[in-house]
């Protein structure tokens, strides 16, 4: 076995035991009498001590390792006070399991700072880094407590095809592939499909999917390349599907607080689980005009209000009711208005969420689709399926990136990317 133990499972009531650790070399310090490797794994960074006198010389020497090496150490738990963990490795044995070939590109360490490009070019070894691990720690919890939160409500974990025939939202952000001797595109959202689940009986549905948007844009919050947590629900309206969204962040980020903290400390971040704030677009409005915000009835909300959202009502607000002109075509009219059901989730100044009851009666949706410039033709598979008995149905997606760069306070959204791709980007 190459490994015994990883750094994060060791403390000080180990003292005395053999342990067998591998990671890589993070920091090396070398005086007269003594070595001092800093350890890295996945888990944790622990000092080994090699002393003269307690040490062999020739496991000493074998410490003299250029930073990046990845290595393999055995040895024996010892408490210190010196030592930040409050123990340290004594080695008996360190082997270098694959020699460098090549210079580490820029400081793991974070010492001397890199530049995002630069990081995002050998992401491999970004990734080492602790605020880079930090990110994606998070991550996988804000993705395990979605699919956990949703099991245990009866939602059936599905997944819908990237590759499509016609534009799901509208719009010219597609990316056109040749498929055999047609044209096809990839998906802008699973959204067509998960309706298509409903109607065929599955009631209540989540997926966690890449979705594709030829975005011309180079901000810090877009990229091509996104992942999408999406749910759709049969037999409910708005308002339902609200409560689940509010429900599951709330759930995340509390989940984050209490299993993350040390992540969290690695990035200076703090995390409070938000009272949430409902209110519709038209009071937006009102509320932005009083607090000397440029809006009016009928624009999108921009990032400036966005941020101006946040100051107003605090951090997580749902905003409902927009005006028709500004949703999907199958975004549910609310009657007797130029209003739809329809809301985003604005947590800490970011639309992380959008969503809608949808339209489910077939004629509606024709007319819907031309409003939008859209030619019903190109979805006849899908206004085919309303014509058999579609039940009311609701639901919304969560960009994941967005989602774990608020949580975990990076300013770019390709750091909570883990191969980024953008305008420019397409390796690694």
């Amino acid at each position: 076995m190459i490994r015994g133990n990883f750094i994060g499972e060791l403390n000080e009531e180990m003292d005395g035991k053999r342990v067998v650790l591998a990671g890589w070399v993070h920091e090396l310090r070398e005086t007269a009498n003594v070595t001092f490797l800093l350890l890295r794994d996945s888990t944790g960074v622990v000092q080994v001590t090699g002393k003269k006198g307690v040490v062999s010389d020739e496991t000493i020497r074998s410490m003299s390792l250029p930073k990046e090496s990845v290595i393999k150490v055995t040895g024996i738990v010892k408490k210190s006070k010196e030592a930040k963990k409050g123990f340290e490795i004594i080695p008996s044995e360190i082997v270098n399991l694959n020699p460098l070939r090549t210079k580490i590109p820029f400081e793991v360490t974070g010492k001397v700072p890199a530049d995002l490009d630069v990081r995002l070019n050998y992401r491999y070894i970004d990734l080492r880094r602790q605020e880079s691990r930090a990110v994606f720690n998070i991550q996988s919890t804000v993705l395990n407590t979605f699919t956990e939160f949703f099991s245990s409500r009866g939602f059936r974990n599905i997944r819908t095809p990237s590759i499509i025939a016609e534009a799901s939202e509208g719009g010219a952000e597609l990316f056109k592939v040749k498929y055999f001797e047609k044209d096809a595109y990839l998906a802008q959202s699973p959204q067509l499909y998960k309706q298509l689940a409903i109607i065929g009986g599955l009631d209540k549905v989540f997926m966690i999917v890449p979705v594709f948007r030829a975005e011309k844009s180079n901000t810090v919050y877009h990229l091509t390349e996104s992942t999408q947590m999406d749910i759709e629900m049969g037999f409910a309206e708005a308002d339902d599907v609200i409560e689940l969204l509010i429900g599951v962040v709330r759930e995340i980020i509390k989940r984050v607080k209490e299993r993350n903290s040390e992540d969290l400390a690695t990035l200076k971040t703090t995390l409070e689980v938000p009272e949430p704030k409902v209110v519709t677009y038209k009071q937006v409005v009102e509320d932005m005009a009083k607090n000397g915000y440029k809006m009016e009835y009928g624009d999108d909300i921009s990032r400036e209000i966005e941020s101006g959202i946040e100051k107003v009502y605090g951090d997580m607000v749902v905003v409902k009711e927009f005006p028709a002109k500004l949703r999907a075509f199958y975004s549910m009219p609310k009657e007797g208005t130029d209003l739809t059901n329809s809301f985003d989730m604005i947590y800490k100044g970011l639309e992380i969420s959008s969503g809608a009851q949808r339209i489910h009666d077939p004629d509606m949706l024709i007319e819907a689709l031309k409003r939008k410039g859209l030619d019903p033709k190109g979805f006849e598979f899908y206004i085919n399926a309303f014509r058999c008995g579609a039940p009311p149905h609701a639901g919304w997606s969560i960009g994941l990136e967005r989602l774990t760069m608020r949580i975990s306070g990076v300013k770019n959204i390709r750091e909570s990317s883990m191969f980024p791709r953008d305008r420019d980007r397409v390796t690694p």
